[in-house]
């Protein structure tokens, strides 16, 4: 009300004091000078309902509607029980963090074969990078830890519900997001998938979904990819059967020491 009441005097003296083709156009402009004034108290005092952060995180997690659904179904109880884990074990200072599949979960010796690093084991049998990402707030965010390595083989087996490289990569992404945002100064690891004599059919595809996270790592600061394949390979190039258990896809102790081997090389070259 003030503001009018100070226009219209406004409008009454320069009438007075000046030509009308002078006082219109000057009054024109303290009027445009007052609106845009008044817009901008009006935008600094509203409360803002939300951030350029809070959208981007929104966007981040929109490709991940696909993969909910069916992740809830088949793996929160999994989930759940390595919740609990993370309620009675207290993790080792500046330990790493093994997050991933049935090739996680299985490696009942990986305290002794990455010593001397101290580790923390959270994995779940079956494991894709699409439910991965799904549950990686819930399987992170507890923990501290001075590195994060991910080994998941499953999104990729030579069936008609197989993930493409493209959706591996995003998926692996999104990991990495949330483990930057959660711990920006510990690197994270993506360890290669492993070639298998049961899956061998898919390894063309397999070695698509390999280069995505190759590529991948190659483009993030402080993100590694472990080159792993190449010691599963027979010189004629077919899988090692020995570093095997029965299955032919799941790693036997030799196995598992080969992998320890590899990875701590990576570790140490990492943290050097």
């Amino acid at each position: 009300m003030k503001k009018a009441v100070y226009l219209i005097m406004c409008k009454n003296f320069y009438s007075a004091l000046m030509p009308s083709r002078v006082a219109m156009p000057l009054y024109v402009c303290v009027t445009c000078f007052f609106f845009l004034y008044a817009v901008g108290l009006a935008a600094q005092s509203s409360p803002a309902t939300g951030s350029l952060h809070d959208t981007e995180a929104d966007r981040a997690e929109e490709f991940l509607v696909q993969y909910r659904e069916k992740a809830m179904k088949r793996w929160s109880q999994d989930i759940e029980t390595l919740e609990q884990r993370d309620v009675v074990q207290r993790d080792p200072e500046g330990a790493i963090l093994f997050i991933g599949s049935s090739s996680i979960r299985r490696w009942d010796t990986i305290e002794i074969d990455m010593a001397p690093y101290q580790v923390v084991q959270r994995g779940y049998g079956g494991a894709k990078y699409s439910d991965l990402a799904v549950f990686a707030k819930r399987l992170i965010h507890p923990h501290k830890y001075n590195a994060l390595v991910v080994f998941v083989a499953n999104d990729v087996q030579g069936k008609s519900g197989d993930h493409s490289p493209q959706q591996v990569e995003e998926c692996a992404r999104y990991i990495v997001e949330v483990s930057r945002k959660h711990q920006p100064q510990s690197p994270v690891f993506f360890i290669e998938i492993t070639p298998t004599r049961k899956r061998f059919s898919a390894w063309p595809l397999i070695r698509k979904a390999n280069a995505r996270l190759q590529q991948l790592a190659l483009s993030i600061p402080d993100v590694y990819f472990i080159a792993t394949a190449d010691h599963f390979l027979d010189p004629s190039g077919n899988p090692r059967d020995e570093l095997f258990v029965d299955d032919q896809l799941h790693l036997n102790s030799n196995g598992y020491k080969k992998w320890s081997t590899l990875i701590r090389r990576e570790l140490d070259e990492a943290f050097q």
